[in-house]
């Protein structure tokens, strides 16, 4: 196993969202990936939970995203993840643990998660979505190609407001600053 598994395991996310059949491009990483990978640390450390898995799990969260498009990239990105991982000799039981932390991580499924570092990587991923307002309409412009500046901000409303009732309480005491103010925006 290499020394520093969630070092390596950062510069490979990196590197695949630098790569040209990532259509979310690099922004992915800078606007997204690094953002969730901040909360869920703050949520591990709060929560006492295990670190290391919380840490790889949110920066392999989204990777099925960046290789093979959204749909289900939570099942492609588990896949991924548990592949990469086993090739730098990380122990199955804990792949396990990751994938089934990116398996449950979206918040449009009714997931059930059923340990403390399934709901942070959940919580961090709609988290990360408050940091990044301009992203969600860039994104929303891009792929709701039909609807106006009107439908799409009154998406990204629904989404927050959707969003932010899925949160665990420890995750809404941390965000509610930013929800309030989406929500001041987006009116």
């Amino acid at each position: 196993m290499k020394k520093n598994i969630v070092e390596e395991v950062r510069k490979f996310v990196e590197e695949e969202c630098k790569k040209p059949y990532n259509e979310y491009t690099y922004e992915v990483y800078t606007f997204h990936i690094v953002q969730v990978n901040k909360y869920a640390k703050e949520m591990a450390k709060k929560l006492g939970a295990d670190l290391e898995i919380v840490e790889l799990a949110s920066w392999l969260h989204d990777i099925g995203l960046v290789k093979f498009g959204r749909e289900n990239h939570h099942v492609t990105g588990a896949k991924v993840a548990g592949e990469t991982l086993g090739e730098m000799g990380y122990p199955i039981e804990r792949i396990e643990k990751v994938k089934k932390c990116i398996v449950n991580h979206r918040g449009s499924e009714n997931s059930l998660r059923e340990s403390v570092e399934e709901q942070i990587i959940a919580d961090a991923d709609a988290m990360a979505h408050f940091d990044t307002i301009g992203g969600l309409f860039k994104v929303n412009f891009l792929i709701q190609k039909d609807k106006d500046q009107g439908e799409i901000t009154q998406f990204i409303r629904e989404k927050y407001i959707n969003s932010y009732k899925k949160l665990s309480k420890e995750a809404k005491d941390i965000i509610k600053p930013k929800y309030e103010a989406a929500m001041l925006l987006l009116k």
